[in-house]
């Protein structure tokens, strides 16, 4: 008896040992259902859940849920615009004047142009990039499901470089914002929009980087960046997450080319949620501003300055007259927090100053001369500029 164990068990031993042989050196010889179950087990462990979408073979390699939940509402912008130009070289020259008069003065062209955006709402709201309806005076949208219809402008902030339009339609397909702070690098993403004008499209990528500011796009910087393809036209076009919700407004990319270069930025949802909420309640968004410059203080620019070893944004500018000249602050002075708030860098600061309430009292605390001081300031309401041509906060 203990024999024919003895020849059982080592012919099974044989037999696991030649499996595990051939499975690692020739797959291809075991059934091929066998063989598809291995490759489902591979990819959960690199597909979220949420992106794990069987064929009718088993293979997990599609996004086609996602899409479809986010796809119909994705719109496409047209936009279009009358322009004066002078069309001739000479115009401005006053021997050319001279002989010839006002007959050759300007002309009146038409420009149109291409974006997209977002519903986020039945009721006909649509969130898209402020720079691709400026200056706008006929916009028109196109839906995926083939249906047309005039839009106009509710409001827009050139801060974030966002604007919400509106459109009578009804049955109007929306979006599910994401929890884009939740957001992490290595996430699937996906970007909708019509680039170039060719239709609406799908690229896929991941989050490449988050928090990216300093940039020089706009005011207010905090953007996901992503090697999702993105080009001219998707702009106000959305970026989703595997399960199709949208984690943020497609924006700007970085090219030297005209085309994308896998380094684009998106607008994060929360920063697009509430931008859309006090546009739509009351047209504009209303921010605190207390009339200062500033610039990082970095080690280096401490040295130089024979600043002490502190952290905080160093002060290069107080508006004269505005509310942080009225209250003391001085060029020069370094700010370490707002409201007990600390601050470490320049776009801390100026976040934390926006979310003030215009006519409220804030404390700065900065220290100057090696001293720490507490200055009371009256929060002011932020003047609407153009960016490139503002201070701080």
């Amino acid at each position: 008896m203990y024999r024919f164990w003895l020849i059982f068990a080592q012919t099974v031993t044989v037999c696991l040992g030649a499996l595990f042989a051939i499975s690692t050196l020739r797959p291809d010889l075991l059934p091929d259902r066998l063989h598809r179950a291995e490759q489902f087990s591979s990819a959960q462990h690199l597909l979220p859940v949420a992106a794990m979408t069987p064929d009718t073979e088993g293979r997990l390699t599609s996004f086609r849920v996602a899409v479809g939940k986010a796809t119909p509402a994705v719109v496409s912008v047209f936009t279009s615009k009358e322009i004066k130009q002078q069309w001739h070289p000479f115009v401005d020259d006053p021997m050319f004047r001279l002989f010839f008069g006002n007959q050759f003065g300007t002309q009146t062209q038409r420009v149109t142009g291409l974006g997209s955006g977002v519903i986020v709402s039945d009721k006909g709201y649509i969130l898209t990039n402020q720079h691709v309806v400026e200056a706008a005076d006929e916009i028109e949208i196109s839906l995926a499901d083939g249906r047309h219809a005039r839009a106009h402008i509710v409001g827009s902030d050139p801060d974030t470089d966002l604007a919400v339009l509106k459109v009578d339609l009804s049955n109007l397909p929306t979006i599910t914002f994401a929890r884009s702070e939740e957001a992490h690098v290595g996430d699937v993403v996906l970007a909708i929009g019509n680039p170039f004008g060719v239709g609406q499209t799908v690229t896929s990528g991941i989050v490449s980087a988050l928090g990216r500011n300093h940039l020089g796009i706009s005011t207010f910087e905090n953007f996901i960046q992503t090697d999702a393809a993105i080009n001219p036209g998707n702009s106000g076009g959305a970026l989703v997450d595997s399960a199709g919700d949208l984690l943020g407004i497609n924006s700007a990319i970085y090219t030297r080319s005209g085309g994308s270069q896998g380094i684009g930025f998106a607008i994060p949802s929360s920063v697009a949620s509430k931008v859309m909420k006090e546009i739509i309640e009351h047209g504009v968004v209303t921010r605190g501003w207390v009339g200062i410059g500033i610039e990082d203080l970095t080690p280096e620019l401490a040295e130089s300055l024979k600043l002490p070893k502190i952290t905080g944004a160093l002060i290069t500018e107080v508006v004269n007259g505005g509310p942080a000249d009225r209250g003391n602050v001085k060029p020069g002075d370094i700010l370490v927090a707002v409201d007990n708030e600390l601050v470490t860098d320049y776009s801390t600061t100026l976040s934390r100053i926006s979310t003030l309430t215009p006519g409220a009292t804030t404390t700065l605390k900065v220290v100057r001369n090696g001293k720490e001081l507490s200055l009371k300031i009256v929060v002011a309401k932020r003047p609407r500029q153009q960016f490139g041509n503002e201070q701080a906060g």
